[in-house]
């Protein structure tokens, strides 16, 4: 697949439409968020004709549901690397599952507004709703892991915990660690906000310090 070079629509010449399609929505949803265009538009960027998208994708919605799951897929695989089975401790690896999601959320804005803020049925796209479902249950292997480390009397829900987590590290990727005009000014860091927002709340969980390496 080749693109003629510059600012504007790319030119599609020959190889997958399909991933064609794919990388102009992307684009797209960078520039206009992903409630900002339409089906024809994709295909205009893409460079190819208005009917030619429905070989491949029954509409938009359709369209924005396989760009999500293959955000969620990236999403998953980064998780998991940087999770890397609780090594070399769960603590340790915790803190690098955080700084991944809060990079991935910077690096790939696109992916992560299709993934989270377009909208998408998850009734009526499941491999979109298991590619997430794989994606967070790499948090809750993780949080599940660390609430191991704690004394039995005072182990949360892990579902409860996991949530949680998740809650915070997406409300600060989305406010404060994103890669575009949404990132606001802070006197820290996105990964010092969540390292420390995550510190207190397992400190308020009963969580033992861990040491310092």
């Amino acid at each position: 697949m080749t693109w003629k070079r510059g600012s504007g629509p790319r030119a599609y010449h020959h190889g997958n439409l399909k991933e064609a399609l794919v990388r102009a929505a992307l684009e797209l949803i960078a520039q206009k968020g992903p409630a900002g265009f339409t089906f024809a538009e994709a295909a205009r960027w893409a460079g190819v004709s208005p009917a030619a998208p429905y070989r491949h994708f029954r509409d938009r919605d359709e369209l924005m549901s396989d760009v999500a799951r293959r955000g969620f897929d990236l999403f998953e695989a980064a998780l998991r690397r940087a999770w890397d089975e609780g090594r070399p401790d769960a603590a340790t690896a915790f803190d690098r599952l955080g700084k991944t999601y809060l990079e991935f959320a910077r690096k790939e804005p696109a992916y992560y507004s299709a993934m989270f803020e377009a909208g998408i049925s998850l009734e009526t796209n499941p491999e979109f709703c298991d590619a997430g479902d794989r994606a967070f249950n790499v948090l809750r292997g993780a949080t599940e892991a660390l609430v191991a480390t704690m004394p039995a009397r005072q182990r949360p829900p892990v579902m409860m915990m996991a949530l949680h987590i998740w809650a915070l590290s997406h409300g600060i990727a989305s406010l404060f660690g994103r890669g575009d005009a949404a990132s606001r000014k802070l006197p820290m860091s996105a990964e010092e906000l969540l390292e420390a927002g995550v510190l207190l709340y397992l400190r308020g969980l009963g969580l033992p310090p861990q040491p310092k390496p």
